[in-house]
């Protein structure tokens, strides 16, 4: 082979494995999360966990990204580490997948239908198709239908390439001669491990051996080591998505390791065996791309029955590697921010999911957290203000932690839809942070009136409970939109925030006429007002979180011109403010 051959190799290898980057990508792209999600939920016995693992592998064509979402989810405490077990066994089932898509390369005949199977002729058809989506799709699904079309191709032509540079090696002695060294079956398995271990992928180096194997230089018995060390070169990605994380999570990783170890040591013994005992002629027959890809099945799903009845022991033997420390027992592992896992962050549609969930618990926390300053003010009870603080830090965790992940997220690739949750994410939790610093601000005035021991008026009592109510209702419809992703919802949040405003101004107004009248003191006035205005707040940023919410399903929508638009001769709109107008009318207490 000349330099020309070489660096035909090389390209052929680089858009072979890029191919596989970005068809793998964009499968998990147009997965949105789905598929974790599904991992995450059913796995409540091993045969689900099993069929589960191996059907999202397929899907997304890379056991080592569900292996390291799996250490992930045990990581967080999402995942019992009895419930991975399952999902890493299916995991190797499914990646053999890709194998057997690549053996159609090998496809030989001149029937018209052969013909159409090879991967030279209909990979051209999806190019086209596939830069045409990706060119003008206007939504972001027909532009990843199109990315996956297209590494689809670029893997095929990369395959085809890689093998046409190869396949004039065949009569090349010195070459040859190199590949007997792999009928050694120890040098056979360390050749394949530490393949895997550098390209971090079984089925790319699954699909080297499948384009090499044109040469005709590989049989039965040289290959078969080879696709053990990949196997268990694979566990490397695993081990390295361990380091760092918790117990439970390194034990995971040690359990793929196992497996696959045994799951080898197991088949060489039983392939040695047979070839001892009755000297089966073909293991010396020369192997296709196809021979390949059955082997790869084999080995797996053999290793995976072999091994289903004894996950129990596979979990002892990780427990015995790394044992179960006291400091362990007591922890639960259990805390809400450890579904914030790194790991995830490949996986952004399901990361978005996690920060979703922990984004509705901060909204939860920020409603009770008001409402429990708003009761201070009707009854103070004592430590009523050290336990609004106590949520009010809570809620600033929140926004720290998911504030800082959110912006990890935002500079990933993201796929458009992604992009504008996380924006979505940022922006409402900004806003739920901001009622919690509202909360203190009533509590304390909760607390001074309690200190000095002043009261409303029965005319400012009934008009602020009016008032309260109203606040009430905005924090409900808008962490209930928020919570459910309701835009119908949400569509209501703006005419109540409307009549909030006029509340808020009525009732400054009618304090004023009582201090006039003697009724009320200057301080309780000032008390008053700087209540109401904290209450006229929440509205706001209810209805920051509101339009957000909109804007999520109306991306062509921009902020100021919805309000403006709802606020201008609308009127759906319009009734909508009359019905709460009347709903919350302080007419009654003139």
């Amino acid at each position: 082979m000349d330099i020309f051959g070489v660096l035909t190799l090389a390209g052929g290898l680089a858009m072979f494995l890029y191919g596989m980057s970005v068809m793998g990508g964009s499968l998990e792209k147009i997965s949105g999360g789905r598929l974790e999600l599904l991992l995450e939920k059913l796995t409540s016995n091993p045969l689900k966990a099993v069929l589960l693992g191996a059907g999202v592998t397929a899907v997304i064509q890379s056991s080592s990204a569900t292996t390291v979402m799996v250490v992930g989810f045990v990581n967080s405490g999402i995942m019992k580490f009895s419930q991975a077990i399952g999902i890493i066994m299916g995991a190797n089932v499914g990646t053999t997948i890709t194998s057997w898509i690549l053996s159609l390369t090998g496809i030989e005949g001149e029937s018209v239908w052969i013909r159409l199977l090879k991967p030279s002729s209909f990979s051209p058809v999806l190019a086209c198709i596939g830069i045409f989506l990706y060119m003008s799709g206007k939504n972001n699904r027909k532009k990843d239908v199109g990315e996956i079309l297209l590494g689809f191709a670029v893997l095929m032509f990369g395959m085809e390439t890689m093998s046409g540079a190869v396949k004039p090696l065949a009569d090349v002695p010195e070459f040859t001669g190199m590949l007997t060294m792999f009928k050694n079956p120890l040098l056979g398995v360390l050749v394949g491990a530490a393949l895997t271990a550098v390209i971090q992928s079984s089925s790319a180096s699954v699909g080297i051996l499948q384009a090499l194997s044109v040469t005709g230089a590989f049989t039965y018995a040289s290959v078969i080591p080879i696709i053990m060390g990949q196997n268990i070169g694979t566990c490397v990605t695993a081990m390295l998505s361990a380091i760092g994380a918790n117990k439970s999570a390194k034990r995971t990783a040690f359990v793929h390791l196992y497996f696959n170890l045994i799951g080898a040591v197991i088949f060489m013994a039983v392939y040695f065996g047979v070839n001892a005992a009755f000297e089966i002629g073909f293991f010396r027959h020369t192997v296709r791309a196809a021979d390949i890809a059955l082997i790869h099945s084999v080995f797996n799903i053999f290793t995976t029955l072999i091994l289903l009845p004894f996950i129990h022991g596979l979990e002892k033997m990780a427990y015995l590697t790394i044992p179960v420390s006291e400091e362990e027992k007591k922890h639960t592992g259990n805390e809400e921010f450890q579904i914030l896992d790194d790991r995830f962050l490949q996986t952004p549609g399901f990361a978005i999911e996690q920060c979703r969930s922990l984004a509705n618990q901060m909204a939860g926390l920020t409603k009770d957290c008001f409402l429990k300053a708003m009761d201070s003010l009707e009854k103070y009870v004592e430590g009523a203000a050290e336990e609004v603080i106590d949520l009010e830090n809570r809620i600033d965790v929140y926004q720290d932690k998911l504030g800082v992940y959110l912006t990890k997220l935002s500079s990933a690739n993201l796929a458009y839809q992604d992009s504008q949750n996380v924006s979505t994410l940022l922006h409402c939790i900004t806003d739920f942070e901001r009622i919690s610093d509202h909360a203190v601000n009533v509590v304390e005035a909760a607390q001074q009136m309690e200190k000095k021991k002043l009261h409303f008026s029965k005319k400012a009592v009934e008009e602020m409970g009016v008032y309260r109510s109203a606040v009430e209702d905005i924090l409900d419809r808008t962490v209930s939109a928020f919570v459910h992703g309701s835009e119908r919802q949400a569509l209501t949040v703006e005419p109540l925030e409307e009549v909030i405003d006029e509340l808020n101004k009525d009732v400054k107004k009618r304090h004023i006429k009582r201090l006039r009248k003697g009724k009320c003191t200057i301080e309780l006035g000032l008390i008053l007002a700087d209540i109401a205005t904290n209450y006229e707040r929440v509205a706001d940023h209810c209805s920051n979180i509101a339009v957000c919410l909109i804007q999520e399903q109306d991306t062509e929508l921009e902020a100021h011109s919805y309000v403006s638009h709802l606020k201008g001769e609308n009127l759906t709109f319009e009734r909508q403010v009359e019905i709460l107008e009347g709903r919350y009318s302080l007419s009654k207490n003139k």
